[in-house]
């Protein structure tokens, strides 16, 4: 590789196993910088970082039904991944890792995020000349990173922005997440309401509520952090989905998307996603929810179940979804110029 070299480096799996949306937005960056001739290394753990499970099978299982070929020495997995070489390791042995490949390839910028991040970004600093925290979300999980006192700290959102607390010498960047875009015509949405990750904390018990006053409305909902069918099986007018990594005919056949968190979400990828394919968003009134809707979908408090039941039956699909198309597709752009203009990097193709 003759480019220069970006590490991402964190205690989640690395591509291209998806949990939620700080993956996707942190692959899809990834890709971008391969494109643009940087060579990329992508480090994470074959353990899941909250709980220590085993997740070497999942992964061996994925990449085999994706033809990726693979390789695994001494507990660590190896492939390539849409150009992004990928490092998968025990939990135990991530700051190992992350030190020895910052030291062999000497990369222009380190990525890290989430749990565990704090160490990671200190150990970066050490060698690397500029390490990026970047803040998915306001948990403490989420500004962990902050406290290894990252050169940059990339905020989702303004109001994940206006919630950190940066050490001096990290620069906050605004930096909304990465989006592809769907395709070159926008399709006309069905008839349903999906909701994704139906959990207490993204809203579960207003959905059921919803439910039950909108008998004759169909709602379809999708596994996100866990699988919660069992909580919504016996309904007649829903339908549960596991856990997928192709959401476009999901998308295409809805009219509405809920987002009815009762946390405060930075900036909810699915209502791009959802926009980006003519789907318009209702959603609550928490942290960075009406920052991504904007004029394109309603915002409403998430204790109101009368509210949420009226915008579903009397919601202008037609105009609100044509809005959420506009929105969605100011952030599918390139990102890459965006970095270098916030002095991230130095150049946005790689040339040195």
């Amino acid at each position: 590789m003759n480019g220069p070299a970006v590490l991402f480096a964190w205690r989640r799996t690395p591509p291209p196993l998806l949990i939620g949306g700080a993956e996707v937005s942190q692959q899809l960056l990834a890709e971008e910088f391969a494109r643009a001739g940087w060579h990329v290394i992508y480090l994470g753990s074959h353990q899941a970082p909250w709980d220590g499970s085993c997740q070497a099978t999942v992964l061996r299982t994925h990449l085999d039904a994706n033809h990726v070929p693979w390789e695994e020495a001494a507990g660590q997995i190896r492939y390539r991944w849409n150009g992004v070489d990928c490092h998968a390791v025990s939990q135990d042995r991530v700051c190992t890792a992350l030190t020895a490949l910052v030291r062999t390839l000497a990369p222009e910028l380190v990525i890290t995020s989430l749990e565990g991040s704090d160490d990671l970004a200190a150990l970066a600093r050490i060698r690397s000349p500029r390490v990026a925290g970047w803040l998915h979300s306001v948990s403490t999980t989420g500004m962990n990173v902050l406290q290894g006192r990252p050169h940059v700290a990339l905020a989702t959102s303004r109001f994940v922005a206006g919630r950190a607390h940066c050490p001096a010498g990290t620069q906050p960047v605004i930096f909304y997440p990465p989006f592809a875009p769907a395709g070159r015509d926008r399709r006309t949405p069905g008839d349903g309401v999906l909701m994704v990750n139906p959990v207490p904390a993204k809203g579960s018990a207003l959905v059921h509520e919803l439910i039950r006053r909108l008998p004759e409305q169909r709602f379809t909902l999708v596994e996100g952090w866990w699988d919660t069918a069992p909580e919504f099986m016996h309904y007649p007018n829903v339908r549960y989905i596991p856990r997928t990594y192709d959401m476009v005919s999901v998308y295409a056949s809805h009219r509405l998307l809920l987002v009815p968190s009762q946390v405060e979400d930075a900036f909810p990828r699915v209502i791009i996603e959802a926009g980006l394919h003519g789907v318009a968003t209702l959603g609550s009134d928490r942290g960075g929810i009406p920052e991504a809707v904007a004029d394109g979908g309603l915002i409403l408090p998430p204790d109101g179940p009368g509210a949420w039941a009226k915008a579903i039956t009397t919601a202008d699909r037609h105009h609100l979804g044509a809005r959420a198309w506009d929105r969605a597709l100011q952030l599918v752009r390139p990102c890459l110029p965006e970095l270098a203009a916030a002095g991230v990097i130095a150049s946005a193709d790689g040339g040195y």
